[in-house]
């Protein structure tokens, strides 16, 4: 089996915010970037996004100028700078500072934000269904700022000693006021693989999935001192009883749902009995590409638009 390479980007990534980290320290820089009258906050409300045209299957990303998003603010919620955003932001020899700052806004508190919210703004909701139909910078910037809040509503207090944590570096890292620890966003890296054996690739239904007719790739996270390969390899065997040889890296996905990072692999299957661990997987099944472009004569669906699962198998039905 050769490599399969990424046909096109994944979603969620191309980001193009210059996160400026260099500059989240300067507390007069910062100071004055979160003045500004033009500066935009992407608001997350209890892990949902604000858009517009959801109900028409149209939506437009919504991010607020400072004067609307005073309300929200003053609701006293966490905030994090995220980056830059502009022509100028990444270009290191321009005028960074003219680009636009934008920031994160959590108002998970309230019980229905939409009141402290200018009239006609949208409404929250989840993401992922609807990702793929966003602009690609668009849809990595929601991504970063829903990770971002996850993160900081959850480190309120130091993981070392159990104090209150304060934000420094613009809301980017939390620092115990009693023993001094500095904490940093968490991402948890998991592999994502299909595997492949001749003409077939193996797909499962597993038990988090909200019914039996979705079939997608293996998954599971990385285990401390254990390498990407190795863990794709104790993963298939662990859920599908299949024994994998090489592992082919294809691409990565951010995955803040709520805080991952998904390292797409393609997988060579040395065995073909498929022995499922019932903890993990309803069933598994191997499929030709001739099934998989007609799933729907199966009575199976495949993983979202918006999922790496989705651009592995994709990739590899238009491989040679």
């Amino acid at each position: 089996m050769l490599s399969i390479p990424a046909s096109r980007p994944n979603v969620y990534t191309g980001n193009p915010l210059d996160r400026a980290s260099d500059l989240r320290d300067d507390a007069g820089v910062m100071e004055a970037l979160l003045a500004r009258d033009d500066a935009l906050f992407v608001p997350v409300w209890r892990g949902r996004s604000l858009l517009r045209g959801v109900g028409e299957n149209r939506p437009e990303t919504v991010m607020l100028r400072n004067g609307a998003a005073g309300a929200l603010r003053a609701a006293g919620g966490a905030w994090c700078f995220l980056g830059l955003l502009g022509p100028e932001a990444k270009d290191v020899a321009g005028d960074r500072l003219g680009a636009t700052p934008v920031y994160a806004l959590d108002c998970s508190d309230a019980e229905d934000p939409l009141p402290l919210l200018p009239e006609g703004a949208g409404e929250f909701t989840d993401i992922r269904p609807l990702a793929s139909l966003l602009p690609a910078g668009e849809a990595s910037i929601l991504a970063h700022a829903r990770g971002m809040m996850h993160w900081r509503t959850r480190h309120r207090f130091c993981g070392v000693c159990g104090a209150t944590c304060e934000p420094r570096s613009a809301g980017n890292v939390v620092v115990c006021t009693n023993c001094g620890t500095s904490h940093f966003p968490r991402t948890d890296p998991a592999v994502i693989m299909l595997v492949i054996h001749g003409d077939r690739c193996l797909l499962g239904n597993s038990t988090r999935f909200p019914d039996n007719t979705m079939y997608s790739t293996l998954a599971g996270f990385v285990e401390p001192g254990e390498s990407l390969e190795e863990a794709v390899r104790r993963e298939v065997l662990e859920e599908s009883g299949i024994r994998v040889g090489r592992a082919f890296y294809h691409s990565s996905q951010p995955w803040p749902f709520p805080a991952s990072i998904m390292l797409g692999f393609h997988a060579e299957a040395l065995t073909e009995e498929i022995a499922i661990d019932p903890s993990e997987i309803r069933d598994a099944r191997w499929f030709s590409r001739d099934d998989l472009r007609r799933p729907e004569a199966l009575g199976i669906r495949l993983p979202r638009a918006d999922s790496i699962a989705r651009r592995l198998i994709e990739d590899w039905l238009e491989s040679p």
